[in-house]
C-alpha cells in the first residue's frame, strides 16, 4: 500500500469503547464516570419490548430517568424535539441510547437540542456546534450503522420528506458499549441488512478522497472480519463470538469512515430511503457493486486491497480485475445472507429513479467520491443498472 509524500491527514476517535459479553452491566459506572445522576434511555418500541433496555434499566438503577421510546426506523425532526422535551421534564443530564442507526442519531438530535434549546431545524449541517453537547452513551442493538463512534446523524425532516445531515465533532457518542448479548436476538434480514451498512462504511472508506493510512487499516480489518462473520450471524443468531466480530466491524467501519468520509453509494441510498423508505443497509448492499463499477477505473488499486481483505486470491492480478472480482464476490456474498439484488424488489418504482438521482447530487456525501459527479444523467445510469 502506497501514500504519496506529501499525504497530511486528521485522524479522530474520542469515543471510549466499552466491549464484551454482559458489558451493559457495567453502564451505571459509565454515566458516573460522565459525571451525570439521571440518564434518560432512548429506544424504539420493538426494543422495548424485548426487554433489552430493562437490562440498561437495572443496570442504572436509581440513575434512571425514564425511557423515551418513540424512535422510528426513519427518525423525525418532531420526535427529536418531542424527545428533548420528555427529557427536560424527566430531568435528565445523561441519555444512553439502546437501538440501531435510527435510535442512535434520534440521541444525537436530543442531545443537541438538550444543549442548545430551541429547536432540531435550528442546527442542521455541517460543524453548526461550538461546545460539547449532553453526554450521550450508546448501546448498539444492531452491528451496522456504526453511529456509536460517527461525528453524522441523518435525520429526516417527514414535512419536507428529505433526510438532513447533522454533522459536528461535538455530537460523537462519549461511551459506547458493545455487547454482543444485545444484537443475539436480531432478525436473520435485519442482521444482513445492517452487516452490510458496516461493508459499505469500510469499502466506501477505503475508496473516498480523504482516505488515510489509519482509517485504511480500520476499513480493511472490518472487511476481513465481515466476510468471516456475517453469514455465521445470520444463519446462527446466537453465536455470540460471531456476533461481536460483527459488532467490532461494524464500529471499526464507523470510526473509518468517520474520518475518510463515504461517497456516491451513500448519497443514492440516502435518497432512495427518504423518497421510498428503502432501510439503509438494504439500499447499500444492493447499490454498492454497481458504485464500485462506476467507480472502477478511478480507484482500482483501493479495490484491489478490498478483494485481498475479503479473502481473494488476486495476487498478479491488475487492479482492474482484482476490483471487479471484489464486486463479483460482493455478490455471492449479499446472495448467500439472502438479501435482494434489485432496487425494484426493494420496492423502488422505476418511474421514481430520475427524482432519487436529482436528491442524490445534493446530498453530501457525494463530493468524496473518487470519480467526480457532476451530472444527474450520471447517477440515474448506475440507479438503472441497480434497478
Amino acid at each position: 500500500m502506497h501514500y504519496d509524500n506529501d499525504l497530511s491527514f486528521e485522524y479522530n476517535n474520542p469515543t471510549r469503547i466499552i466491549y464484551g459479553e454482559n458489558s451493559v452491566t457495567e453502564i451505571g459506572l459509565v454515566v458516573d464516570g460522565l459525571k451525570c445522576a439521571k440518564a434518560l434511555i432512548v429506544t424504539d418500541e420493538v426494543i422495548a419490548k424485548v426487554g433489552l433496555t430493562d437490562k440498561v434499566k437495572d443496570a442504572l438503577g436509581s440513575r434512571y430517568a425514564g425511557t423515551y421510546d418513540r424512535c422510528t426506523q426513519d427518525s423525525g425532526f418532531h420526535l427529536v424535539d418531542e424527545g428533548a422535551k420528555f427529557a427536560r421534564e424527566k430531568g435528565a443530564d445523561c441519555l444512553v441510547s439502546v437501538g440501531g442507526g435510527s435510535v442512535i442519531d434520534t440521541g444525537k438530535g436530543m442531545a443537541i437540542v438538550m444543549k442548545e434549546g430551541g429547536k432540531l431545524a435550528d442546527y442542521a449541517g455541517i460543524q453548526m456546534l461550538s461546545r460539547p453537547q449532553t453526554p450521550h452513551v450508546v448501546v448498539p442493538t444492531t452491528a451496522g450503522t456504526g453511529s456509536e463512534v460517527t461525528w453524522a446523524a441523518v435525520i429526516k425532516d417527514h414535512q419536507r420528506n428529505v433526510k438532513e445531515l447533522f454533522a459536528d465533532y461535538h455530537i460523537i457518542p462519549n461511551r459506547a458499549i458493545l455487547d454482543p448479548v444485545m444484537t443475539a436476538g436480531l432478525p436473520p434480514l435485519l442482521t444482513a441488512g445492517t452487516g452490510m451498512d458496516a461493508f459499505t462504511h469500510a469499502v466506501e472508506a477505503i475508496h473516498a478522497l480523504q482516505s488515510e493510512p489509519i482509517a485504511d487499516a480500520m476499513a480493511l480489518h472490518a472487511v476481513r472480519l465481515i466476510v468471516n462473520n456475517l453469514p455465521r450471524c445470520v444463519s446462527d443468531g446466537s453465536d455470540l463470538v460471531a456476533r461481536g466480530h460483527q459488532l467490532l466491524a461494524a464500529t471499526m467501519a464507523g470510526i473509518a469512515f468517520s474520518n475518510a468520509q463515504v461517497g456516491l453509494g451513500h448519497a443514492m441510498a440516502h435518497s432512495i430511503g427518504a423518497l421510498f423508505g428503502v432501510p439503509h443497509g438494504l439500499a447499500n448492499s444492493i447499490l454498492l457493486p454497481h458504485v464500485m463499477l462506476f467507480n472502477l477505473e478511478s480507484c482500482a488499486p483501493r479495490y484491489a486491497l478490498v478483494a485481498e481483505a475479503m479473502g481473494l486470491n488476486v495476487r498478479g492480478l491488475p487492479a482492474v480485475e482484482a476490483g471487479k472480482a471484489a464486486v463479483e464476490a460482493m455478490w455471492e456474498l449479499t446472495k448467500r445472507i439472502g438479501l435482494p439484488q434489485k432496487l425494484r424488489e426493494a420496492g423502488v418504482p422505476e418511474e421514481g429513479l430520475p427524482e432519487a438521482a436529482d436528491l442524490s447530487l445534493s446530498d453530501g456525501s457525494i463530493i468524496y467520491n473518487p470519480r467526480p459527479v457532476s451530472e444527474a444523467e450520471e447517477v440515474l445510469a448506475v440507479f438503472r443498472a441497480a434497478w
